[in-house]
């Protein structure tokens, strides 16, 4: 392995590292569940041979296949048989910083959402894309992605009041 493919892994991960872990806390409320899945992510981008056009091309995609690996975890065979031996008070919680309690609201209220809405709120408040770059991420149409954002921003209306958005 020469030096600049090991320098791109080490700055890809400095970089969107973070982003990866705050996409996989809205799926999953462990920190190993999200760890398992950043070490899947990284480990695909370490092997695809893929040449991005830009830096968003390579943020579109790492978000993608977080989503994926996300998504497969939630619907393997181990986890839907699985029952926690501790119980449901037990479970080994994330805590996510916030600065304000409107802030606390907000990201609880956004965790209670379904995925595909917490994805659309997430790449669109969170990480600054547009509705046709989430639409093209996602692989949906456009107005499908809207109608999804809509949809979740009325969820958190009626959740949070005023609050928000």
């Amino acid at each position: 392995m020469n030096r600049s493919f090991e320098d791109d892994i080490s700055i890809t991960i400095e970089k969107y590292g973070d982003m990866i872990r705050r996409i996989c806390f809205l799926y999953f409320n462990n920190r190993a569940d999200v760890e398992d899945v950043f070490q899947e992510v990284f480990l695909q981008y370490f092997l695809s041979k893929k040449t991005f056009e830009d830096e968003e091309h390579k943020k579109a995609w790492l978000c993608r296949v977080t989503f994926n690996k996300c998504k497969d975890l939630t619907k393997s065979f181990w986890r839907r048989k699985m029952v926690s031996l501790e119980g449901d008070d037990n479970i080994t919680s994330v805590d996510i910083p916030y600065d304000s309690v409107e802030q606390s609201a907000v990201l609880h209220a956004v965790m209670k959402l379904p995925a595909d809405y917490k994805n659309v709120i997430y790449m669109h408040y969170y990480e600054g894309f547009t509705i046709p770059e989430i639409a093209e991420v996602m692989g949906k149409n456009v107005n499908t992605i809207y109608s999804k954002l809509r949809r979740a921003k009325g969820k958190l209306k009626k959740e949070l009041g005023e609050i928000v958005l």
